[in-house]
């Protein structure tokens, strides 16, 4: 199993970023943090697919799929696009203040 940090830190590792930091806060306090990528929530659980399709599960890691995942976020343009992370600079600013 991963954690939130240990995606953080595999997302970063793919796509070439050092440095960064990755803030815990409760969404209690400051409300909740927007998904850019995402206008839903969405939850991985593959226990029902595995049973019914009688599948083994995954033959590659996150670690080893997350490259070829950024390269195809690259490829349509991910990186410039513009993103409306405001919601998440507010929440920054309120537990960093």
């Amino acid at each position: 199993q991963l954690s939130y940090d240990d995606v953080a830190k595999l997302c970063a590792d793919a796509a070439g970023v050092s440095g960064y930091k990755v803030v815990h806060f409760d969404p209690s306090e400051v409300g909740k943090g927007k998904f850019p990528f995402r206008p839903t929530n969405f939850f991985v659980a593959p226990d029902m697919a595995k049973e019914h399709l009688m599948w083994g599960g995954a033959e590659h890691t996150l670690r080893e799929d997350l490259p070829a995942y950024y390269e195809s976020y690259k490829a349509r343009d991910g990186p410039t696009k513009d993103l409306d992370l405001s919601a998440d600079k507010e929440i920054l600013e309120a537990v960093t203040a």
